[in-house]
């Protein structure tokens, strides 16, 4: 009957696609790629465009004639969304890939535990160089974090008028300050008062510092802006002052959040070459004494090794790969403990 009838609205189909359509498409497009790359000789990155391209065709075309225009739109960029991300990681995977293949070969316990005391051709290790990293970082670390969470705590809890604008402003200009800036402060700072030619670790800490107190401000500002008010007001309520507030209250709340971003500061100086290369200087032995000499560092000894290859030049190579792959591998512990204290210690903020 006509008064009975429901009209459609426009651009809608009448049916709806298989609930596994997107991964069916995906499938298909995967081999009629696969098949198109072989015969003409492709690449596997160029495999992954036609894939991700016969996939958006044939998932639009399919969808605006079963579900209609407003359904095919919402697929379309369902699809476009998840093609982003997959093209995002293809980098990520391929690094993490050339790297753990080129690195095994060296990555053994005598790269572990050895040191490159007269090693002039294939042996030796970077355990001289690993152990001056996590020195040199800690030391930056243990500098860093009381003073960007300080810094962090004034800006949010008591910061007001003109000097809180001039330490936001002098944040941000920090965050873009180039590595090889730090390098050159430090080491200017330390020619003044032992003179030029000087190399010590903690001058390489001094450098990784002024480039982690940025980012430790900011990530703890944060995530302290983060805690509700509501426990704020709870705490005064009960007669407890600002500074107990904050103490006992606020940061245990925040916590979980602070360390993941000094976690993340770590990762973003453990790597840094071009300051080190500035502050700490080249040594072959090991040095567990920042105060006294040269020290060795991972990424120095990383590009060292790719950058004046001896005879045979293949076990440099090999010894600059597997530094890699150790650096990285510290970069995903430190993730992992982040991760374990954050659940261990971090409190659920309820709205």
């Amino acid at each position: 009957m006509a008064g009975s009838a429901v009209s459609m609205p426009l651009g809608e189909g009448s049916g709806v696609l298989p609930r596994r359509a997107g991964l069916l498409v995906f499938g298909i497009s995967a081999v009629a790629s696969a098949l198109l790359c072989l015969v003409l000789g492709f690449s596997p990155f160029v495999w992954l465009i036609f894939t991700g391209l016969f996939s958006l065709v044939t998932i639009t075309v399919w969808s605006l004639a079963v579900e209609g225009r407003r359904r095919a739109l919402d697929r379309v960029m369902t699809v476009v969304i998840v093609e982003i991300f997959v093209l995002a990681l293809v980098p990520l995977i391929s690094l993490v890939y050339t790297v753990v293949s080129e690195g095994l070969a060296r990555f053994d316990v005598q790269f572990l535990t050895e040191d490159m005391r007269g090693v002039v051709g294939e042996g030796g290790g970077a355990f001289h160089a690993a152990m001056g990293t996590f020195i040199i970082t800690a030391f930056a670390t243990v500098a860093a974090v009381p003073v960007g969470v300080l810094a962090a705590i004034y800006l949010v809890e008591y910061g007001k008028g003109r000097l809180k604008r001039s330490i936001t402003f002098f944040v941000d200009v920090m965050m873009g300050i180039p590595s090889i800036v730090a390098g050159l402060f430090a080491f200017a700072l330390f020619a003044l008062f032992f003179g030029p030619g000087i190399r010590l670790g903690i001058m390489g800490s001094v450098a990784l510092m002024v480039l982690m107190i940025p980012i430790v401000i900011r990530s703890a500002e944060e995530m302290l802006r983060v805690v509700p008010n509501s426990l704020r007001e709870a705490s005064y309520a009960l007669g407890v002052p600002k500074w107990l507030t904050v103490l006992r209250v606020v940061l245990p709340t925040a916590l979980a959040g602070i360390v993941t971003g000094v976690m993340l500061a770590v990762a973003r100086v453990i790597g840094e070459t071009a300051p080190l290369l500035v502050t700490t200087g080249s040594i072959d032995t090991t040095n567990l004494d920042p105060f006294d000499g040269r020290m060795a560092n991972l990424p120095v000894y990383v590009y060292e090794q790719y950058k004046f290859p001896g005879v045979p030049p293949e076990a440099f190579i090999e010894r600059a790969w597997a530094g890699a792959l150790l650096l990285i591998l510290i970069v995903m512990v430190l993730f992992l403990a982040a991760r374990l204290i954050s659940r261990r210690y971090g409190v659920e903020i309820r709205r």
